[in-house]
């Protein structure tokens, strides 16, 4: 039997996967592509976190697609609202015809001389091969099988139930229950609300404290423009008007470090009844944008506190007892059910196995290219978002952008593309995130430069210019290796 062969192969079908997918259709369309999806749904994170309150930390203007205008009523919205949202975008534009669910990649492997990837596939516990041309790993930055739970002394002795966000058990009542949340985090701060609606307290227990804005989950302009203009011409207008604002509260934020975090802390203690401990539980040790900040919409954790409903305690774990946790102060926090969001456990390319030419190579060892594809690796590409805006921001850059290479390739007849290093350049860890999750994991990620075009920059407008109208040879290196006769020649 004949292998399979696609143009391009996506790996994953969340945000990026159906981004992908719905580039090669509009601006490659010549081009054959399958997206291989190991869980059984689309929507990747979306389908995979079902915890309590789980929403969008970014607003849906620029999470959503720009080809799919986000017409709900909130900017800040709930996980299954997104997953909808996504549901259409690939059945409107017939992606979905084009997902095979539970097809895990288990490895790829590239030959120079028959410029393809085969990609080895295990389905329903048998493996299959597919052979692609060009390889555009959309699998996010994280593992989907484990979260990230620090080994706490006396977990075992508990005697009430402990759960990781990553995976909400669905038969979990918490109504009447002490619940107490570990972590600080954007899951906490989305968690805590909502189960303060019926549980009987909820306790935030940080380490440290993170910086947490309240935004409003409808965004009064937008109604505004919504009635005033076309639909389309109102969503654009939106969509860049919140990416004007992100990126000016970011570079403000890093110019003026001190002069944000009086202001960050202000808006919070303007939020909390007057004598509130702003100090100690919302005053964070690090500059803002040194890790992402916790949006709270409408205020709703403030809410739950004032309320009496949640509260937050900054303190150490010493252990768990039977009761609930005992503290490093020596307090005790009685608990029935404890939830450690301790955040993720990061991962590149899902660990599938790469090789070149029979040769193994470790992407984390490379340097990073315009922030999606690998030096010496050809023809693949990684979807990977911003950490100070949304996601699809430049997931959808980077999806025009392979279009567009794999394009030039077809009009050169160039069959193989490579980014290669030339002259010095300074390596520099791929994010400069200071959160736990990016220190536990970003040696497993690529490094980047000190220079485009392998510097990867938290800037949309400039990557727009750079990715859609720079120049596309830049370090890149198009090349035609003599196509594999071995086969025509076989006994």
């Amino acid at each position: 039997m004949a292998t399979e062969h696609f143009d391009v192969v996506i790996v994953g079908a969340g945000i990026s996967g159906i981004g992908a997918g719905y580039h090669l259709k509009t601006r490659a369309p010549d081009r054959s592509y399958a997206i291989f999806e190991g869980r059984g749904a689309i929507g990747g994170t979306w389908d995979l976190f079902r915890y309590p309150g789980v929403r969008s930390d970014s607003d849906m203007f620029t999470l959503g697609y720009r080809f799919k205008p986000w017409t709900g009523a909130k900017s800040i919205t709930d996980g299954a609202s997104i997953l909808e949202y996504l549901g259409e975008a690939a059945r409107e534009n017939g992606i979905d015809r084009h997902i095979r669910f539970r097809h895990r990649i288990v490895a790829a492997d590239w030959s120079t001389l028959d410029a393809t990837w085969t990609v080895t596939v295990e389905h329903e516990g048998r493996r299959s091969q597919v052979t692609c041309s060009f390889l555009y790993m959309c699998t996010g930055y994280y593992n989907y099988a484990k979260g990230y739970t620090p080994d706490f002394a006396g977990s075992d002795s508990f005697a009430g139930t402990i759960v990781h966000p990553q995976f909400w058990p669905e038969a979990l009542d918490y109504a009447g229950k002490r619940v107490v949340v570990i972590g600080s985090g954007a899951t906490a701060v989305t968690l805590i609300p909502e189960l303060a609606k019926s549980a009987v307290h909820v306790t935030m227990l940080q380490r440290s404290p993170s910086y947490v804005v309240a935004l409003p989950s409808e965004d009064a302009m937008a109604r505004v423009l919504r009635r005033i203009l076309p639909a389309r011409a109102a969503y654009h207008a939106i969509r860049w008007r919140n990416v004007g604002i992100g990126l000016i509260s970011f570079n403000f934020m890093r110019r003026k470090p001190a002069k944000a975090k009086q202001r960050l802390i202000g808006w919070v203690r303007d939020r909390l009844n007057p004598g509130y401990d702003v100090a100690t539980h919302f005053t964070p040790s690090y500059n803002p944008w040194d890790q992402r900040l916790c949006v709270v919409p409408d205020g709703d954790l403030f809410d739950a506190i004032n309320a009496g409903r949640a509260a937050v305690v900054t303190d150490r774990i010493a252990r768990f007892v039977p009761e609930g946790i005992a503290l490093e102060s020596g307090d005790t926090l009685a608990a029935d059910i404890v939830v450690t969001a301790t955040g993720l456990d990061l991962q590149l390319m899902s660990d599938i196995p790469l090789t070149v030419d029979g040769a193994r190579v470790d992407a984390s060892q490379s340097i990073n290219y315009k922030g999606m594809m690998f030096s010496d690796i050809p023809n693949l590409a990684l979807s990977f978002g911003y950490t100070n805006a949304s996601w699809t921001l430049k997931a959808d850059l980077t999806a025009g952008y392979v279009a567009r290479l794999l394009n030039t390739m077809r009009a050169r007849g160039m069959r193989q593309v490579t980014p290669r290093v030339t002259g010095m350049i300074a390596a520099e860890p791929f994010l400069d995130f200071s959160s736990g999750y990016v220190e536990r994991g970003i040696s497993r990620f690529p490094r980047q430069g000190d220079k485009a075009p392998w510097r990867v920059h938290q800037n949309y407008a400039r990557d727009m210019m750079a990715l859609r109208f720079g120049s596309i040879d830049e370090d890149m290196e198009f090349s035609n290796p003599a196509p594999n006769n071995r086969a025509r020649f076989a006994a």
